[in-house]
């Protein structure tokens, strides 16, 4: 690697003096990159990973050598998602660190052995230690935190057999100065809350199956005594995210036990999100949302329905500014969240910069929407211009209608109200709210009178259900695409997009029971189905586009709109599809090969549709994408090529997660996987296999044995846009 960085920088040299030479008003004096200020080499030594820097570049020369030990580049050392550094690499590095690294972050490195994290207890200077996703034990822990005496931040997973008894004395006292602590919870316990006596911030993931492998039911009671009841005396920020279960339920009200008798008096960031329609009642919801708002310094809510009433939320933003708020699924908030934001209910709406409104105005199908429940350009342009600093705006699970003649009070297309929020850079929508209207082409009215239930003010009568065409004109499928052009003018640093159909579901089984009472039968939005290749085309128009989701649009035909789209948009990095145009045959697999092709810069790819094959083709042009590092394909009667897929992984040599949930039988599967761990694990040592039947009844626990950070990358099309912060690295 030393040889290659050498080579680099000549090469670099000899490129500064053709470019000098090359032009008559500049010097002929020779400029190389060991010339350039310790200033702008600092800069670019910025981007490259620690470990190149003190394994590599810094072998270079002297001043190479100086300069990758400067403390700018080695305070603050992240390793998450380098795949390539395996048990040895790392030693090496956390030895050259040593005293020099206050923060250091092996997030999600599941690769690594458990004799590698004793290497963490030499950097004795860490101030903020984040190893989850490690393999990680109770004695292991003690013997790290009994080194770590300045730690102020941790991170890590609290695994089946954890015991805080197990802690020594030393590991006991710097968890009681830890101001910062994160917790995956993958077994019912505390973990190590109740000696963390001066908490700030805690933040916990919970992922407890409500069975064993055994298919035993998991016990969530706990020891509740004095010295193991959590205290919150001094905490400022509490935030929770619950995998489906009722165990995990049942083990956040224990965390929140103490809420009920006590909120602290610095609680300024309340945030706890819970899957499915029914979270667990919690009766001191309300009073401890009205408590948040009593300080004027809310800086983030999110509650789950149950637990808010509009009263209590009116009285939590009173005379405060927040800047994120998730209302996700709370449709009887719904008016209450929009008079607080427009019409002075809080301090400073210019402070909001994340909003989630996903499913805020949805009632389940079978209650019928009124027309209360559409969104409403003319209150989306207010909120425009109140929220004027919104960045990350999720409104999936939500209708927007559009119709082609002008509406009351010369209000525009949704889009155009959308434009308004000029700093976006995240956005999820339904799939309707691109569509300019109904096209008469994908439309069959009743002759039958509506009923009431779909009459709305502006509205003309709801549609019923449609025969969708497979081999119908492309062309048809959204003849105009005026609303959506408006939009992308005005937000071009747009760099994450996801249009949701709002008939999708994903097959994966780990949140699929929740998600699918959540969503209409498909194909019942008449508007969602009117948007297709034309529109994907339009979003060529977006060229800092980095994470890009479509999922749930029938109108997609032919996908010519993703050649056209991939075409522009060079720096994509993230393609998620799901169930594009028929679900009965692929038609769209010829534009998706062409798609992927053009598709360079792509490091991760999520597909999912029920008739895949993938095939020699598909993998030939997937071998185009040579940083491409993660592959999950679901496809319930979907084919793969075993040879193909072997071909393709020895091409792309950064792919260290290959995760097919595809038709076949169980040892077709079995012997792929087998096969390509056998040939590729030694050489890539982060290598994540698992090909599976996705109808076979063992693969909820096969799915269970994923490491947790690649399992929420598989979870398909969960959206991500203005969720709660929680999860980020500390």
């Amino acid at each position: 690697m030393s040889e290659t960085v050498a080579a680099n920088s000549g090469d670099m040299d000899r490129q500064i003096v053709q470019a000098v030479c090359g032009e008559d008003t500049l010097s002929s004096a020779l400029v190389g990159m060991s010339d350039l200020s310790d200033e702008i080499l600092l800069c670019i030594l910025h981007h490259v990973p620690a470990s190149d820097l003190l394994l590599n570049v810094s072998n270079v020369c002297h001043k190479l050598q100086t300069l990758c030990r400067d403390k700018t580049l080695l305070t603050h050392v992240s390793l998450s998602e380098e795949y390539l550094a395996d048990d040895l690499l790392v030693q090496r590095l956390l030895k050259q660190l040593a005293n020099q690294v206050q923060s250091l972050s092996l997030n999600g490195c599941y690769w690594l052995s458990g004799s590698t994290l004793d290497y963490v207890a030499r950097c004795t200077a860490v101030t903020h230690l984040d190893i989850t996703g490690c393999r990680l034990t109770s004695l292991r822990l003690s013997r790290l935190l009994s080194s770590l005496c300045f730690l102020t931040s941790l991170a890590f997973d609290v695994t089946a057999g954890f015991n805080s008894a197990q802690l020594s004395s030393e590991a006991v006292g710097t968890l009681s100065r830890l101001s910062e602590l994160r917790q995956t919870l993958l077994t019912p316990s505390y973990g190590v809350v109740p000696c963390c006596a001066q908490l700030r911030k805690l933040m916990l993931q919970f992922d407890i199956s409500d069975v064993t492998r055994e298919g035993v039911g998991v016990c969530c009671q706990l020891m509740v005594g004095q010295s193991s009841v959590p205290h919150y005396q001094q905490l400022e920020e509490f935030t929770a995210r619950l995998a489906p279960g009722e165990v995990n339920q049942t083990l956040l009200l224990l965390y929140l036990a103490v809420f009920s008798v006590h909120v602290p008096k610095r609680l300024r960031v309340f945030l706890v999100s819970i899957p499915g329609p029914n979270p667990a009642h919690w009766p001191a919801g309300p009073s401890l949302a009205q408590s948040l708002g009593q300080h004027g310094d809310l800086e983030a809510l999110q509650l789950p329905r149950s637990w808010l009433d509009p009263l209590s939320l009116k009285r939590a933003l009173e005379g405060n500014s927040p800047k994120h708020l998730s209302f996700s699924r709370c449709p009887a908030l719904w008016p209450q969240v929009f008079q607080s934001l427009l019409e002075g209910g809080v301090r400073d709406a210019t402070q909001l910069s994340s909003l989630n409104l996903s499913g805020i105005n949805q009632v389940l199908y079978s209650e019928c929407r009124s027309v209360e429940d559409h969104l409403v350009p003319g209150t989306i342009s207010r909120l425009a211009v109140s929220c004027s600093n919104i960045k990350h705006l999720n409104l999936m699970h939500t209708h927007y209608h559009h119709e082609h003649s002008s509406e009351l009070g010369g209000e525009t297309h949704l889009c155009g109200s959308l434009a308004k929020f000029r700093q976006l850079r995240s956005l999820t929508l339904p799939a309707c709210a691109l569509s300019d209207g109904l096209n008469t082409h994908h439309t069959s009215v009743n002759n039958t009178s509506p009923s009431p239930f779909f009459l709305g003010l502006k509205k003309g009568p709801r549609l019923g259900f449609q025969n969708y065409k497979p081999g119908s004109d492309p062309s048809l499928s959204g003849d105009s695409t005026s609303g959506l052009a408006q939009l992308l003018a005005s937000c071009s640093l747009l760099e994450t997009l996801e249009i949701i159909g709002p008939g999708f579901v994903s097959a994966l089984p780990r949140l699929e029971p929740c998600s699918r009472v959540n969503v209409e039968p498909r194909g019942m939005c008449a508007w969602a189905r009117g948007v297709g290749d034309a529109h994907l085309a339009s979003l060529e128009a977006l060229p800092r586009l980095h994470r890009l989701t479509l999922a749930g649009l029938p109108g997609v035909l032919r996908g010519t709109g993703l050649i056209q789209l991939t075409r522009q948009c060079k720096d994509l990095k993230v393609l998620s599809l799901a169930n594009m145009g028929s679900l009965k045959i692929m038609n769209y697999f010829p534009a998706l090969l062409d798609t992927i092709k053009q598709c360079t810069q792509l490091q991760e790819l999520r597909l999912e549709q029920p008739y895949l094959n993938a095939n020699e083709s598909f993998f030939e042009a997937l071998s185009s994408c040579s940083h491409l590092q993660r592959l999950c394909l679901i496809s319930r009667s979907g084919t793969f090529d075993p040879s193909a897929t072997e071909t393709f992984m020895e091409r792309c040599l950064q792919v260290v997660m290959c995760h097919m949930f595809m038709g076949g039988t169980l040892v077709g599967c079995r012997t792929l996987q087998k096969a390509l761990l056998d040939r590729f694990s030694n050489e890539r040592a982060a290598l994540s296999v698992v090909i599976y039947p996705l109808q076979h009844e063992d693969l909820p626990s096969v799915i269970r044995d994923i490491p947790l950070t690649l399992l929420d990358r598989i979870t398909l099309f969960q959206s991500h846009v203005a969720q709660p912060p929680h999860l980020s690295p500390l």
